[in-house]
């Protein structure tokens, strides 16, 4: 796990922030719980926007695609900006009964979890609430992020999915909202940004919401259940800042006046919570890097290419049965080929070291 955090933190240092303002974090020297009140002390004096105009206008110069179009983090929508007067989709208090007719805003960190006062900086946070569209905001309310079964799927949105959590080691049985892989890292680094900016207040929220009870520890240092903060902790590094964050960051900070310091430097994440970094296992890291290919595949066969020992290889049909199950499988340079794999739609199971990765394969 050293190795990887040492040189998780020279490829963040060497990506070139070249936007960030020059000493903005000279006064973040120490490590742990230290270090994450140094950043609180500088991150959280900042502008408060207002709920209403202020975040519309700066969604348009935060938050827009390449096409111009707005850039949310539910749906793959091409909604306009502006008021619905002016020809655009900003949610009117109409409509949003389906997806792509409003786009609103998120609360990812969910208002309820902490209040929900209008007025106060957290309820209007820009790092926090995103445009989203309206239906499927909606659908995820203030439920919890998590990871849920690869085989539920939804019709709409980007890739997201409800269902019941499959963390590893989560203790309850609600519902979760699980993100797009691509948006998995944006988030994670907005819930570290809110336990550093909020630290003074984020001990006292953790009873406030039932979904976020199960996430929040009641700590001011900590802050998150260990289930949920490993999670945010892999999805840090699965999913690394894009230029997408860089530009929201500097965006938000022309407004705000303050940066949130996980899209500067995500290594800071694994600086502040060193324990938890510490107890993740590598191969819960490393299995991310797992290729398979080719997926979709039209050659009855599919590659596995692990840089780590495997200790087995399942594959299950959508209904649930088991037809290939191999233990100790022989990797040849670090490939394995499995063939022969009649047209459908299965799940790959790896495991290694008692962790379990689960893919979808389609063989047409």
């Amino acid at each position: 796990m050293k190795k990887i955090v040492t040189l998780l933190s020279f490829l963040y240092l060497t990506l070139g922030f070249s936007q960030i303002p020059a000493g903005y974090y000279d006064t973040a020297t120490a490590t742990g719980f230290t270090l994450k009140t140094q950043l609180y002390n500088k991150i959280s004096p900042h502008t408060v926007v207002v709920y209403g105009a202020g975040l519309w206008n700066l969604y348009q110069t935060s938050d827009v695609r390449p096409n111009g179009n707005v850039w949310d983090i539910y749906s793959n929508c091409n909604f306009i900006f502006g008021p619905v007067a002016n020809g655009g989709n900003q949610d009117d208090g109409t409509l949003g009964t389906v997806e792509c007719q409003r786009y609103n805003k998120e609360h990812t960190f969910p208002k309820s979890w902490f209040g929900g006062v209008n007025g106060t900086a957290m309820y209007s946070d820009a790092f926090h609430v995103m445009p989203a569209d309206k239906k499927d905001n909606g659908m995820r309310g203030s439920l919890a992020y998590g990871v849920v079964n690869p085989n539920i799927t939804n019709p709409i949105g980007n890739g997201w999915k409800i269902g019941a959590c499959i963390v590893p080691n989560y203790p309850y049985s609600l519902q979760v909202f699980e993100p797009a892989d691509e948006f998995k890292g944006d988030i994670a680094r907005n819930y570290f940004y809110m336990a550093t900016c909020y630290e003074n207040l984020i001990g006292t929220w953790q009873t406030l919401d039932p979904n976020g009870d199960t996430v929040l520890d009641g700590s001011n240092d900590n802050v998150f259940e260990p289930w949920f903060l490993n999670m945010l902790l892999i999805w840090n590094n699965q999913d690394p800042v894009s230029q997408k964050e860089i530009d929201r960051n500097n965006a938000i900070y022309a407004v705000q006046g303050n940066r949130n310091p996980f899209i500067d430097h995500p290594e800071y994440a694994c600086q502040i919570w060193t324990t938890a970094c510490a107890n993740l296992s590598i191969n819960t890291l490393e299995l991310a890097n797992v290729a398979i290919y080719p997926n979709p595949s039209s050659e009855h066969k599919i590659n596995i290419d692990s840089p780590i020992s495997i200790d087995s290889i399942s594959l299950i049909t959508i209904n649930g049965q088991l037809i290939m199950d191999s233990k100790k499988p022989i990797f040849n340079n670090n490939s394995y080929t499995l063939e022969n794999i009649p047209q459908g739609f299965y799940f790959l199971k790896l495991s290694s070291n008692n962790q379990t990765l689960i893919k979808k394969v389609i063989i047409n």
